[in-house]
């Protein structure tokens, strides 16, 4: 099979020398470069260029590189959904945003399993573009994202709005120039308007790329940061954590993004939506 070389390739690239990536892969390193060796000749190109340092990618291979990570998903996927155990249907395969599986993410997998008894559910953390590349490329079905993408083959279900609040670990923090407050990535929309309402502020030295880590940090270390509201609910509600009330309310949309050749035939995604909606209606109580 293909993914045999393809493994091999990814292999050296992630280890960066052909002698750890035949210890990964248990096989001897003569066998690794011909696996290599084989593929440039199939592709007439050369991937990797050997030096003192170790391995490099050429030009050719990082562009390779992509599409062999997309065709080995592909392949787990189809070995996947024609070995399907006992019982099992089908194989929905979900996508989500970090900042959407404490709440929505875990949500969402446990209503499939409660609707779709026949359902065999793998669920997979990425972030907005590489979420869409997935579901572009059919390695996964559907998507939790903050990013809205509708096309020809994609489909976007709007879910509800979530607050972006400024929590600290003390309440006498400071809305502006807090030294310790810590930049986290809420997407584009979030990037525009945060920069228009704090022009005066300068770099944060702390910067996460999503709220889970973000949190984390927070509670171990101190500061302050923007955070989903129902992610921190809990903590201000204990008073671990406060809400800067005179700061500046950000919201962001999530949407539940399907691929329409899959999920035309799931009867079951507009029940699961309007729980879904319902749901976060009693979580998030309109302002």
């Amino acid at each position: 099979m293909i993914v045999t070389p393809l493994q091999t390739f990814l292999a050296i690239v992630e280890t960066g020398s052909l002698v750890r990536a035949s210890e990964r892969l248990h096989v001897s390193q003569s066998t690794v470069t011909a696996r290599l060796k084989g593929l440039e000749e199939e592709l007439g190109e050369n991937l990797l260029r050997r030096n003192k340092s170790g391995i490099q990618l050429t030009a050719a291979g990082l562009k390779f590189k992509r599409y062999a990570e997309v065709m080995l998903d592909l392949w787990r996927q189809a070995r996947q959904d024609t070995a399907l155990p006992a019982g099992v249907e089908r194989v929905c395969n979900l996508g989500c945003h970090a900042d959407l599986w404490p709440t929505l993410g875990r949500e969402i997998l446990a209503e499939i399993r409660r609707q779709v008894a026949a359902a065999a559910v793998s669920a997979w953390p990425g972030q907005g573009s590489q979420l869409e590349q997935w579901l572009q490329n059919g390695v996964i079905d559907a998507a939790l994202s903050y990013r809205r993408v509708a096309t020809d083959k994609l489909a976007a279900h709007p879910l509800f709005e979530e607050r972006l609040l400024l929590i600290a670990d003390r309440p006498d923090r400071p809305m502006r120039f807090d030294p310790d407050y810590i930049y986290v990535e809420g997407g584009e929309e979030f990037a525009r308007e945060h920069a228009a309402a704090y022009t005066d502020a300068g770099i944060a030295k702390i910067s996460f790329g999503c709220a889970v880590w973000a949190l984390d940090h927070l509670l171990d270390h101190g500061g302050s940061a923007y955070l989903p509201e129902t992610m921190i609910r809990d903590h201000v509600a204990r008073g671990r954590l406060f809400e800067i009330v005179e700061a500046p309310v950000f919201t962001r949309m999530a949407y539940l993004i399907t691929n329409k050749s899959k999920s035309e035939n799931w009867a079951w995604l507009t029940n699961l939506m309007d729980e879904l909606v319902s749901n976060q209606q009693k979580v998030i109580p309109k302002k």
